[in-house]
């Protein structure tokens, strides 16, 4: 980065350490585009395009940052050789442009990104969706989970709830003693794209259900699972087994924590504590937290082996699976050390990177290739945006 820009953030995160922080205004929509590019020493940084309301310019940039920075431990923790970066819309309304207005904001986002040349490759995030990525793909080469119809590896909601399972068998694991899930009582805060595969995964494996979204009318998948609903407001306070969040981040801070009845928090929603120094305020209170870059590594694993790496399914189920190894070691790793599993996480990624910056050949992962369908004739989008998160 540069000196000057800086100088500009130190207010909004101490000692930034990305490589590469870009705000342009998209000449056709006049909305400002962040790209943070944290990481490339293990590969190509990979992470979500979100497209989202800030009400201060100044909170999606942060936002960026954090969520880049989350992404290279994501990537690195899953065992993939790619670096992390985020691309961050900001709205000046609570209101997503339709019609015309997306194509054009997805065609400033798919300049910016191509910019890049290759160095930030992106997938769908909050506010965004695979049939997003089509369109944002009619301008740059570097994107990922296009619809399959479009050659892309398609909705990545679902491999990253396949990942949450596994992660939920390793936390029952360590809290338990037992990885089975039959017969726990899971709380899950969020029904959006991932949330609501989680629930169905977690009922067809026999766990009892509390669940909860801001969106009323997600109350109908309660009665599809037979869950029960509480209030948004009361979520955090339900005594359940294990608390997963399912939503948007920010969940856990110094005044939610003390209203925590469950004995560990578990799910795919990113950045979940406010500040490393929650992390503590769980571990001081006997709960246990899953790190969400380990949790919600499932979309980005599943993605990436299909488009980049040319997995079959067995090796694709293979890695998922392994998301419960990974968690195991950072619990171990935190006993071993005294830490906590943020600290432990955490310190492993960065150890992971570092090799990576020692042997730079991982750099030569190449970036993904025109869709195999072809380039697409531009054309307003018909998009839905989603909630999840890669």
């Amino acid at each position: 980065m540069t000196a000057v820009l800086m100088e500009a953030l130190a207010p909004l995160v101490p000692e930034p350490s990305h490589e590469l922080v870009q705000v342009v205004r998209g000449r056709r929509s006049g909305l400002a585009i962040t790209i943070a590019v944290h990481s490339t020493a293990l590969g190509p940084a990979a992470g979500g395009c979100r497209i989202a309301h800030y009400p201060d310019p100044a909170d999606a940039i942060t936002d960026a940052l954090r969520l880049a920075a989350a992404m290279t431990e994501k990537n690195a923790l899953a065992g993939l050789d790619h670096g992390g970066a985020k691309a961050v819309v900001a709205l000046p309304t609570a209101i997503r442009p339709t019609g015309a207005e997306r194509t054009a904001l997805l065609h400033d986002l798919g300049d910016a990104i191509e910019s890049l040349g290759g160095r930030y490759i992106a997938g769908p995030d909050v506010g965004s969706s695979p049939v997003d990525m089509s369109v944002i793909g009619e301008r740059s080469r570097y994107v990922c989970c296009r619809p399959l119809e479009d050659g892309g590896s398609g909705d990545s909601s679902l491999h990253t709830a396949r990942g949450t399972l596994a992660a939920l068998g390793a936390v029952a694991d360590e809290v338990f003693g037992s990885p089975e899930l039959a017969g726990r009582t899971f709380g899950v805060i969020g029904l959006g794209a991932v949330g609501a595969h989680v629930v169905r995964l977690l009922a067809r494996a026999g766990a009892r259900l509390v669940v909860t979204d801001v969106n009323p009318a997600a109350r109908s998948l309660a009665e599809e699972v037979g869950a029960t609903w509480v209030d948004p407001d009361n979520a955090l306070a339900t005594e359940v087994d294990v608390l997963v969040p399912a939503a948007l981040g920010g969940l856990l801070t110094a005044r939610t924590v003390p209203l925590l009845r469950c004995a560990a928090v578990a799910g795919p929603a990113n950045n979940q504590l406010d500040e490393p120094a929650t992390a503590r305020l769980l571990a001081a209170r006997g709960i246990l937290w899953a790190p969400d870059v380990v949790v919600s590594a499932g979309g980005v694993i599943h993605a990436t082996g299909v488009e980049l790496r040319g997995e079959c399914e067995e090796q694709l189920t293979e890695r998922l699976s392994g998301i419960a190894a990974t968690l195991r070691q950072v619990f171990d790793t935190a006993r071993t050390r005294g830490t906590t599993p943020a600290d432990a996480a955490t310190g492993l990624a960065r150890q992971r990177v570092r090799q990576g910056a020692a042997h730079p050949a991982h750099a030569a992962v190449p970036p993904p290739a025109p869709s195999a369908a072809g380039p697409r004739k531009p054309g307003p989008p018909a998009s839905r945006p989603t909630t999840q998160e890669s």
